[in-house]
Formats: C-alpha cells, sequence, structure tokens
C-alpha cells in the first residue's frame, strides 16, 4: 500500500515537470506576425501624347501709351479763361475750340490798329499826291531837287507806315483768333489742366490730346530676340479681363538700354483697343511666328519632383514610373513636352499628383 502511494506521486510529479517545461517552450518561442495588407491601387486615368500644330511665341511684357501725344498750351498770356468746353476723355475733332480767354482787351487793341491804320493810309494819300505833283513839276525845273526829294522820300516813308499799321492790325487779330484755343488734331483728351477764371501765362499747358485715338504698346524684349520681330508682324495682347486685342509691329527701336540689356519694340493697337486698354496699363503679349508641330500632355499630368517637372507613366506592370521631361508652349489646358517622354507612352493625367514611383494603379476611362 505503501508503494502504490509512492508510484502515484512519482507520476503527478513527472506530468508536472512536462507541463512546466512545455510552458518554457512556449514562452522562448517567437510570437508569429500577421503578414502585412497589399497596399491598393490607385485609380488614375492616363492620356497619350498628342501631335498637333502650335503655335510659335514669344511672350513680352510692357506698357501702353499714346501713339502720340499733343500739349495744348495757351498761345497768349495774361488773359482770363471764361470758358472750358471739353473735359478728360472727350473725343475732339482738329480745330474744334476747347477753351476761350476773355477777348475785350484784345478788341480794343483791333480797334485802336484798325484807326492807326486808316490814319496812315490818309498820310499816305497826302504824301502820294504831293510827291505826284513833284514827279509832274520836276522836269520844268519849278520844283528845286531839296523839294522834289523830300516829297518822294515822304510818299515812300508814308506807304511804310501804312504796311507797319497793317501788319500791326493782323498780329492783333491774330492774338482775337488764340483767345480761343482749339484742337489741333483729332482725337480724345487724355489730361485737362485748364480751368475757368484763371489767368495763365504764354505757354502754358492747358490739355493734352492722344493723336487720332491711336494707342500703342511697348513692350520690353531682351537684346538677344530682337533680331526675330519684324514690322507687320502679329502680336497678341492679353487684357486684365481675359479679352485679347491684336496689333501690328511697326518699329523695334534702334537703340538697346545699356543698363538692362533690353529694348522696346513699338506696336500698333487697334481703334478697337479704346474701351479695354489705356495709357499706362502694364500688359503682356505674345509675338507670333507662325506654327510648328509640338508633343502635347494635359496640364493637369504634370508634376513637380526635386525641383524638376516630371510625369508618371503606366508599365506593362501596371505600375508607374516617373520621367524627368522638358516643357515648352503651352495652348488652353495642353502643354508641350520638348524632351523626355516616348511617344507611345500612358502618361497619367488624374491622380498624378498623389503617386510615388512604383506604385500599382488602376487605369479607368
Amino acid at each position: 500500500m505503501q508503494f502504490i502511494q509512492r508510484r502515484t506521486w512519482v507520476r503527478l510529479t513527472g506530468c508536472g515537470a512536462i507541463g512546466a517545461l512545455s510552458l518554457i517552450a512556449s514562452a522562448q518561442q517567437p510570437e508569429t506576425k500577421p503578414a502585412a495588407a497589399a497596399k491598393p491601387a490607385m485609380t488614375v486615368t492616363v492620356a497619350q501624347p498628342q501631335n498637333q500644330q502650335l503655335s510659335q511665341r514669344l511672350s513680352a511684357n510692357g506698357t501702353v501709351a499714346a501713339w502720340q501725344e499733343a500739349s495744348v498750351g495757351a498761345e497768349i498770356g495774361g488773359l482770363r479763361l471764361t470758358e472750358v468746353r471739353v473735359n478728360v476723355g472727350d473725343q475732339v475733332k482738329a480745330g474744334q475750340v476747347l477753351a476761350v480767354f476773355a477777348n475785350e482787351s484784345v478788341l480794343a487793341e483791333i480797334n485802336q490798329a484798325k484807326a492807326a491804320l486808316n490814319e496812315a493810309k490818309a498820310v499816305a494819300s497826302e504824301a502820294q499826291a504831293n510827291a505826284d505833283r513833284a514827279r509832274a513839276l520836276q522836269p520844268s525845273g519849278v520844283i528845286s531837287a531839296q523839294q522834289y526829294n523830300k516829297d518822294v522820300t515822304a510818299e515812300a516813308t508814308a506807304k511804310a507806315r501804312v504796311e507797319s499799321a497793317q501788319a500791326n492790325l493782323a498780329a492783333t487779330e491774330l492774338r482775337l483768333h488764340q483767345t480761343q484755343v482749339r484742337a489741333p488734331d483729332s482725337g480724345v483728351i487724355s489730361s485737362r489742366m485748364a480751368s475757368v477764371g484763371s489767368v495763365v501765362g504764354l505757354g502754358s499747358e492747358l490739355f493734352r490730346l492722344i493723336r487720332a485715338n491711336r494707342l500703342e504698346w511697348r513692350a520690353d524684349l531682351v537684346s538677344s530676340e530682337l533680331f526675330r520681330i519684324q514690322p507687320g508682324q502679329k502680336v497678341r495682347i492679353t487684357v486684365a479681363n481675359g479679352a485679347e486685342v491684336t496689333g501690328q509691329v511697326r518699329m523695334t527701336a534702334p537703340t538697346v538700354d545699356a543698363q538692362n540689356r533690353t529694348g522696346l519694340v513699338y506696336v500698333d493697337l487697334p481703334g478697337s483697343a479704346q474701351g479695354l486698354l489705356k495709357p499706362g496699363m502694364f500688359v503682356r503679349g505674345e509675338f507670333e511666328f507662325g506654327s510648328s508641330k509640338a508633343l502635347l500632355v494635359p496640364q493637369q499630368s504634370l508634376v513637380v519632383r526635386d525641383g524638376f517637372q516630371q510625369l508618371y507613366v503606366v508599365g506593362s506592370d501596371q505600375r508607374v514610373k516617373l520621367l524627368k521631361v522638358t516643357v515648352g508652349r503651352r495652348q488652353g489646358d495642353m502643354i508641350e513636352i520638348t524632351s523626355g517622354l516616348p511617344l507611345d507612352a500612358n502618361v497619367v493625367v488624374r491622380g498624378a499628383g498623389f503617386l510615388t514611383a512604383g506604385d500599382l494603379v488602376k487605369v479607368v476611362p
């Protein structure tokens, strides 16, 4: 009986040891980790490059200015302005009266000049009669040579005084004409300095006039590009509101700025530009040089990585690869790729900004 109990204890002890060893072995085995989930394929759209004819253009910035701006000044001084008939923006015709000076003093001068002329004519008439009589008597010796010379000289002097009085009257009448300030040419008033009641000096500027309503665009171009510009060349100018105006190159400046090495190109603007462009506006334009073939992709597909313009293309394994490309001209929402892109590439368009090289993608229409 004692033997049986001992044998049972040994069996229990052995079972406990085996259990303990199992626990220790279990603790020493590394824990099995679940397998990482595969990154899902991103849905993208693709497009193939398109070969199209694209205009060759050169962009430039410049200022809109008047083709010629005439200064309208006072041709008479010391008189008071009684009327100003135009304002800034008014369309005027050549010879139109813009302002009027008080003319009372000038009218008085005219009356005085007329009286002086009449007096000179009367004196001249008498002198001519005396000279005619002296000429008639001189052959007979009735009149002395001294008296003859005196009468003839008096006649010449009187005639000269008549001419002087006539010139003085003409000058005074011109002053009367100058009391009305007239437009030297047709155009639009760009600025006004005249004000009613002011007394202005001779030569004082009263108005500025854009002659013939003509505007021009003065484009700044670097000297290396000036040789490409030719008179008559078309230029497309973009206004701030998105409207476009087509101009034409008139001339290129004969000199280049020594400081910044740029030259001016003068572009004539059409009359229709009056409502869109104003002198002093700074606008952008493009000089056109015909057209050439270009490889185009949607601008949306272009991404910037590490400071470079790049495109994602989808390979046969449905994974994307990043290509560094060189861009050129733009047309609408398309951009020219000048190098780095195969003609048969499948370029990622929608979703390109969320990809990294090697990503798996799913192409959808």
